[in-house]
């Protein structure tokens, strides 16, 4: 269980304290049974000065345990408070991966300082991750697996892997390679230590074999994951040589980080590039400034269709008290229509050639909910007149049936819009998150305003109009 943070600030006031007085050995002390991340919380809530003094008490894998552990500007502090021998010793233990992702991150000049620290075959394997695109799987990749011969026995293989599993990212599975590096098959580690020790690795059976494009993006990452459910999966060139392997913590991150810029995007913003702290304010401000101005133009649609009405609110003013419960309705229609699709294409339940399918659920849904929603505004009207809780004028029948029609047509309007929306920018190539809510609000605001205006001048004309 994490430390809470009360927890954590006092042992790094114990910490502080054996530091101020030398006792070395006493930090060492209070350090070592902790797990790493718990160090790093501690080494968080430290002076800037002392951090470089506990990093050079842990020996040197807990040193870059933790290190990966602390957030990119800590990292950053320790890098220019250590020496080349120091922070090349790290950086030598850090898995590739996460090793790719602090250069990535970094400032330049710090980047080539790290790289200029890295041994030769290290420096070679970090400039050839660095050479994938963003965001593809050569990015994410170690090169950090065990490999064995087809023509190996499954005694010759597992001494194999204790020869050289020291160190590796996983050894849940090996990989069967053959001439220039070409995968032919990976077996699980308790697939070989069940086999005769004298049968060959070709001829262990297993489940059949799954790997990743290099090039493959991010949703592709976690759909294969999630359809084949493995924890390791082997990363591959076009021409099938193995390239290095992902392992399944950093799909739950590459999950984590997509779901969060969805989430973001629904709710009507450009997505953040970093948690919500480390975003500078003139960042935030663009990312949320841009959308909530186009959002704004398309509300003055709104003001412009009520100007347009303003002859029908004059005669009947009663039509003006039911705008809000108009538009909002359709709006919560249309973005609840909109999320459940945006989720269901993001997880691959549905695709482009469903949307005729989902067209005629959602014009059922949507008639069936405005019925519903229009039932209760009406009989509201009813009610309140007949309790004398409102004046809605000797045509209030007639002012419930149209509030009554008026969100059968918005609500009905809202769910199409707000389903076939995330579909029509699919297919235009664009992320179906940003048909967010706020978004298809804004659009059945204006058509909302419409529809009610309309069904009113044909309802009330004669008596209210």
């Amino acid at each position: 269980m994490e430390p809470t943070r009360e927890t954590s600030g006092n042992e790094a006031s114990q910490v502080s304290e054996a530091l101020a007085t030398r006792r070395w050995e006493d930090v060492r002390a209070l350090l070592s049974q902790r797990h790493p991340s718990d160090i790093a919380d501690i080494i968080i809530e430290l002076p800037a000065d002392d951090e470089g003094i506990v990093f050079r008490l842990l020996s040197r894998n807990a040193a870059a345990e933790v290190f990966a552990y602390l957030p990119y500007d800590h990292q950053e502090g320790l890098i220019e408070s250590l020496t080349r021998e120091e922070l090349s010793s790290i950086l030598d233990t850090i898995p590739d991966d996460d090793r790719t992702r602090l250069f990535e991150e970094l400032p330049a000049e710090v980047t080539r300082r790290l790289l200029r620290s890295l041994s030769p075959d290290d420096l070679k394997q970090a400039r050839k991750l660095l050479g994938y695109p963003p965001n593809v799987a050569g990015r994410f990749m170690t090169p950090d697996y065990v490999a064995i011969k087809p023509g190996m026995s499954a005694r010759e293989a597992l001494d194999h892997v204790r020869l050289h599993g020291q160190g590796k990212e996983t050894l849940d599975v090996v990989y069967v390679l053959g001439e220039a590096g070409t995968l032919l098959d990976d077996v699980r580690i308790g697939s070989l230590v069940l086999s005769d020790p004298d049968t060959k690795v070709a001829e262990i059976q297993d489940p059949a074999l799954v790997s990743i494009p290099a090039m493959a993006t991010e949703d592709e990452i976690v759909h294969i994951f999630e359809k084949y459910d493995r924890s390791v999966l082997p990363v591959t060139d076009d021409a099938g040589v193995m390239l290095g392997i992902i392992t399944v913590d950093d799909v739950l991150d590459i999950a984590e980080r997509e779901a969060t810029e969805d989430i973001q995007k629904i709710g009507g913003m450009e997505a953040l590039d970093a948690p919500y702290d480390e975003v500078g304010f003139l960042s935030m401000t663009r990312k949320r400034g841009g959308w909530l101005a186009a959002l704004f133009l398309g509300e003055m649609l709104t003001a412009t269709a009520m100007g347009h009405y303003e002859m029908e609110i004059e005669k009947a003013v009663v039509l003006a008290l039911f705008v809000p419960l108009i538009i909002s309705s359709g709006g919560n229609s249309g973005g609840q229509a909109s999320s459940l699709i945006i989720r269901a294409l993001a997880l691959k339940e549905l695709n482009l050639g469903d949307w005729w399918r989902v067209f005629r659920r959602e014009v059922t849904t949507g008639i069936t909910l405005g019925s519903f929603l229009g039932a209760i505004g009406f009989l509201r009207i009813v009610l309140w007149q007949k309790l004398h809780l409102a004046d809605y004028g000797a045509h209030y029948m007639l002012v419930g049936f149209t509030v009554w029609v008026s969100l059968l047509g918005v609500v009905s309007f809202g769910t199409i819009s707000g389903s076939m929306l995330p579909f029509l920018l699919r297919l235009l190539g664009f992320d179906p998150a940003t048909s967010s809510a706020p978004f298809v609000a804004t659009l059945v605001d204006v058509t909302g305003l419409v529809i009610y205006f309309t069904v009113a001048s044909v309802i009330l004309r004669g008596t209210l109009l």
